[in-house]
This record gives C-alpha cells, structure tokens and sequence, in this order.
C-alpha cells in the first residue's frame, strides 16, 4: 500500500466494507470520541456528500483497495509534507504527555480540528 495520506479524491474500499469511499479530508475527529484523530474522512462513492451524518472517518490500515488515485501536484506534495510533519509533532507531544501523566489518566489530544 502507498504511503499514509493518500490525495482528495482517491477512491477505496475499506476492510469488510461492500461500498467504496472517497476521500474528503484528513485529521478528523468524531464528535462521539474527540480523542481520537482519524487519518481519513471520506463520502460513500459515487453518491458523495449527502450529508454530515453520512460522512465516514477511517484510518489508513482500515484501507483493503485502492481504486483511484486523487490528483496530485507540487500544491498537494507540500501539503502532504506539513501534513506528516503536524501528525508527528502532535503524536510526539501525546507520547510525551502520557509518560508525564498520571496512573490511569487520559491524555488529551492537542489537535481537534480537520
């Protein structure tokens, strides 16, 4: 499987799932656990948003195939490169902050937006 954060607009199908999805967004977080950060939020294809109650979050491992790769230029490389960059800085500080917190506690996410 490519790299993690495949570009907007690639089509797969995700593991035991019968319908495609389309990526829309990276980074997103359910309003049902906002401490969970989703690599992927994606809309059912070839539907596409109908409305937000439909939107799917998925992480990259959860991906079974890839149909169709979403456009990719110099714009989309240096947004994925910060992008990789933010995760990693956000996924050090969450390590960080677990070795300082208390038996038991949770630690909060620092990001929460898409």
């Amino acid at each position: 499987m490519k790299e993690k954060y495949l570009p907007i607009g690639t089509v797969v199908l995700l593991k035991g799932g019968r319908k495609r999805a389309m990526i829309t967004g990276f980074c997103s977080v359910a309003q049902e656990n906002q401490e969970k950060i989703y690599d992927y939020s994606g809309c059912v294809y070839p539907e596409g948003y109908l409305s937000s109650n439909q939107v799917c979050l998925f992480d990259h491992d959860q991906i079974d195939k890839i149909f169709f790769l979403g456009y990719e230029d110099e714009e989309e490389v240096a947004f994925k490169d910060k992008l990789n960059k933010i995760v990693a800085s956000i996924e050090a500080s969450s390590v960080e902050s677990e070795d300082e917190a208390p038996i038991g506690a949770t630690p909060i996410t620092p990001f929460a937006g898409n």
